[in-house]
């Protein structure tokens, strides 16, 4: 077997052209061409594109959606022109806004592609030109400069002074200078190839001359973007209300073939069972559900947008509030995104705060040998070390301007292979040297150094800081060459810092029982200081390395991220791997990303979570929620929001399956005792119209309740209908259908004509429902210590439903085509009366489960 090639990245340059038949002078264009066939051009990969109308009938692919447009179907074909109107309204209505929301989807790949386009100097026939990003092929020899975009990967030949922002797939803001003949393992992770270009990144500063290696979608960003290419996963409210809806399409089939043959056997004729049956299909399926739920998650939608969380797709609403645990950047995030100063040691006096006296000589002279860059109308910008040390000296009044340039005259700047850089100024005693770097190397630039020192050097790096080690003296001439015998002046432990509400936010997160991951391209010993200033638990293998999970199989990947708390120096689809661990072993995850590396985690995970400031737009497409403020507090917001949604999502599918097992239960005991039916198809669909459509809308908009985030996650497999519900569901509808039948009994039993019981049974229905939609407003709290003030719209609901109910009791066409006969209000005030039987059944029960709560 032949030995695997090594990667591009570990390759001298001269075996790299090799390999790819190439040279320093390029590619002929024959040759080029050639390549072109072979590879294709250098774009990334894009998915067959759907047409909006493909698009808008994707929306009606549900079981849930069929049940409906067969009611509203078979409604049209018994002229109930009205419950035919208001179902076909729901439909398109909810399909208008999943095409509004698919269609954006569809742009989701083309901020990717922009990356990639362009022109940029190539090397062919022997000569530079410029030529469309898009004919790049493996092997051409490409010039890059400053301000430009790298169109494809590239191995350099070549490199002067090059700085690049690399944040676009690593993540990290850091800029990362790059040197052409470092010598690197096979195993260096992405953030360390300083010998690679990759496309989409950005050269800062600098030029070089590099070779390329991938194109289109070989090149990492390529294989991102293909992941895009995948299907969303749904979210958890699609996946509960999927299975919800099955349930109920098999309930209603069962019990409408049940109350068919019985009423085959007591000998109705074939048309009125048909549309009984059909009456009954409408009143136990829950047409306005979906427009209840719509509406529930647009209101959370607005709730959360006052806290800083932007909603792209309307189900990711209660994903956030379901997730059990939250993947989640560093950079940005958690940190300030700016590298700070933060501890000192000074030598010869110890740990020194920043802003102490003591510690003015070492930031000036780590000042001196930093460089900086002028950035257009943002001040001043350049290698984030450099800044933070130009911060900390201007913090103790020391200004660049104040050293007179002419006094410079060398700068050594940093290379990796150096590490470090220095400025060789010129005074009147002679020339002295300012230097700063990797401790190693400092230290051995140094005469005498105390044996404290190196203490001191362990002590910042153990900390997880980033040290440089900071050194003076007085050289013999201004080269290179010439330093040596340096004074050490101490070290600087420079770190991202916290952002204040940081560790708060991680402590509310678990509380409410949502483990909290730190997924970051950053050095493991930095991530696990961070972690630790969080609170998050540090056993000794929480620590997991991208490295280290590569050479893990998928059974050891999974235990790894079951365990872990922070994953440090991963690559652009480890995090992907991570999140789709993370889902196998049974969590609902949130994935929070701001770069292109992050895209394919974003849009692989159950919630998917954009920075709004910082992020790309390629993030921002890729996720369902957006961060206005970048900071990880929001979410812990947006998860109280979207445990709201999810209460009263399930008080709205209370009230309504409650209320339809109530009309279905007295008709069949109806049915079964051999009674006249107690209400007309029409008149069913009436009860169904008036009451479901507005009380449903009205209890979407309730307030939270106080425990809300601090009740455990639900589990991610945990259905809509669970014991509490189902209990009281069946006891909600029982206690509605049994007042109803006795009513109705007792009322023909003393000589009421039948018209005129089954109007009264009508009215009491109402009643019962309004009653117990108050019920619905806590499954827990009783109904009489929620203020109504909470949900005014409620009230104006129920007020409204009776209003509706008098109208068409008191105008005659109406009455007439619902069957009635008048009634006056003293009548309907003592319907209402019975129906509190109903508020005071729950009530019950709320406080029996509250002595006899259900455990699980």
């Amino acid at each position: 077997m032949a030995p695997e090639t090594p990667p591009f990245h570990c390759q001298g340059t001269d075996a790299v052209l090799a390999g790819l038949s190439s040279s320093r002078t390029g590619l002929s264009a024959a040759d080029a061409e050639a390549r072109l066939a072979c590879h294709g051009p250098n774009r990334l990969p894009e998915g067959r594109s759907r047409t909006v109308l493909e698009v808008f009938l994707t929306q009606f692919r549900s079981p849930f959606i069929y049940l409906l447009l067969a009611a509203g179907l078979v409604s049209l074909l018994l002229s109930h022109m009205a419950d035919a109107v208001f179902i076909f309204a729901v439909l398109l209505i909810n399909a208008a806004i999943g095409c509004f929301q698919e269609w954006r989807a569809e742009t989701r790949s083309r901020a990717l592609r922009a990356l990639i386009k362009g022109t940029v100097a190539v090397w062919r026939d022997g000569r530079l030109q410029r030529l469309p990003t898009e004919v790049l092929v493996p092997g051409d020899v490409v010039q890059v400069e400053s301000g430009e975009r790298v169109a494809a990967d590239l191995r350099l030949i070549e490199a002067r002074n090059l700085l690049v922002d690399e944040s676009l797939l690593t993540g990290e803001s850091a800029a990362v200078l790059k040197h052409a003949d470092a010598m690197l393992e096979s195993v260096t992770p992405l953030p360390e190839r300083v010998t690679m270009l990759h496309a989409g990144t950005t050269i800062q500063v600098g030029r070089g001359l590099a070779v390329v290696v991938a194109s289109g979608d070989s090149t990492t960003v390529g294989q991102l973007a293909a992941e895009l290419e995948r299907p969303d996963a749904p979210p958890p409210l699609v996946r509960r209300m999927a299975r919800f809806t099955r349930h109920v399409v098999v309930a209603v089939v069962v019990v409408i073939a049940l109350i068919t043959a019985l009423e085959l056997m007591r000998g109705a004729s074939a048309g009125d069972i048909f549309l009984l049956a059909v009456a009954l299909a409408v009143s136990a399926i829950p047409e306005g559900l979906p427009v209840a739920m719509t509406v529930a998650l647009s209101i959370a939608t607005h709730r959360m947008s006052l806290r800083n969380v932007m909603v792209r797709h309307l189900p990711a609403v209660e994903g956030l509030g379901a997730c059990t645990l939250i993947a989640t950047d560093k950079t940005g995030t958690l940190t300030q995104n700016v590298l700070t100063v933060e501890r000192l040691w000074v030598a010869g006096a110890g740990e020194v705060a920043p802003d102490a006296a003591a510690s003015k000589s070492l930031l000036v002279a780590a000042a001196r040998a930093s460089e900086r860059a002028a950035s257009s109308g943002e001040g001043v910008s350049g290698d984030a070390v450099d800044l933070a040390f130009l911060d900390a000296a201007a913090a103790h009044g020391w200004c660049p301007d104040d050293d007179d340039p002419a006094l410079v005259v060398a700068r050594v700047p940093y290379e990796p292979q150096k590490r470090f850089a220095a400025s060789i100024h010129a005074d009147a005693e002679g020339l002295v040297a300012y230097a700063k770097g990797a401790p190693e190397t400092i230290l051995s630039l140094c005469g005498h150094v105390a044996p404290a020192a190196q203490t001191a050097v362990e002590y910042l790096s153990g900390a997880g800081y980033r040290v440089i080690a900071v050194a003076e003296g007085r050289v013999a001439n201004a080269h290179e060459d010439g330093l040596g015998g340096l004074c050490l002046l101490g070290f600087a432990g420079l770190i991202d810092p916290l952002r204040p509400e940081a560790r708060g936010a991680v402590h509310a997160a678990q509380s409410a029982g949502i483990r909290v991951v730190m997924v970051t391209g950053d050095h493991p010993r930095t991530a696990a200081a961070i972690a630790g200033q969080l609170g998050l638990e540090l056993t000794p293998d929480a620590v997991v390395t991208g490295a280290e999970l590569a050479a893990l199989p998928v059974e050891g990947f999974d235990a790894a991220t079951s365990r872990a708390s922070v994953f440090a120096r991963t690559e652009p689809l480890q995090k992907l791997a991570i999140v789709e661990s993370l889902r196998r072993d049974g969590h609902v995850v949130a994935v929070t990303g701001d770069g292109v590396n992050d895209a394919p985690a974003l849009h692989a995970a159950d919630i998917g979570v954009a920075m709004g400031k910082a992020g790309t737009d390629v993030a921002r497409d890729a996720a369902d929620l957006v961060l206005a403020d970048d900071n990880f507090a929001s979410i812990v917001s947006g998860i109280e929001e979207g445990r709201i949604a999810y209460d009263n999502l399930r008080k709205v599918i209370a009230l309504a399956i409650s209320t339809g097992v109530a009309e279905v239960m007295m008709v069949l005991v109806a049915t079964l005792t051999g009674l006249p039916q107690p209400l007309t198809a029409v008149q069913l669909l009436w009860l169904n119209l008036v009451t479901n459509g507005m009380q449903h809308v009205a209890l979407a908009f309730e307030k939270g309740e106080a425990d809300v985030l601090q009740r455990r996650p639900r589990a991610a497999n945990a259905p809509v209908f669970d014991r509490r519900m189902i209990e009281q569901v069946l006891l909600g509808g029982a206690v509605i259908g049994s007042i109803g039948y006795v009513f109705y009994y007792f009322a023909l039993a003393t000589g009421m004509e039948h018209v005129a019981a089954q109007g009264a049974v009508l009215w009491l229905l109402v009643w019962c429902e309004n009653a117990h939609c108050f019920n619905c407003r806590s499954e827990s709290e009783s109904a009489f210590r929620i203020p109504l003030w909470h949900n005014p719209l409620l009230v104006a609901a129920v007020i409204g439903t009776q209003l509706l109910q008098i109208a068409v009791l008191a105008i005659p066409p109406l009455r007439d085509l619902l069957s009635l006969q008048a009634m006056t209000i003293a009548e309907g005030l003592q319907l209402g009366a019975l129906a509190l039987i109903v508020l005071f059944a729950m009530e019950l029960y709320k406080m029996f489960r509250r002595r006899h709560p259900i455990n699980g």
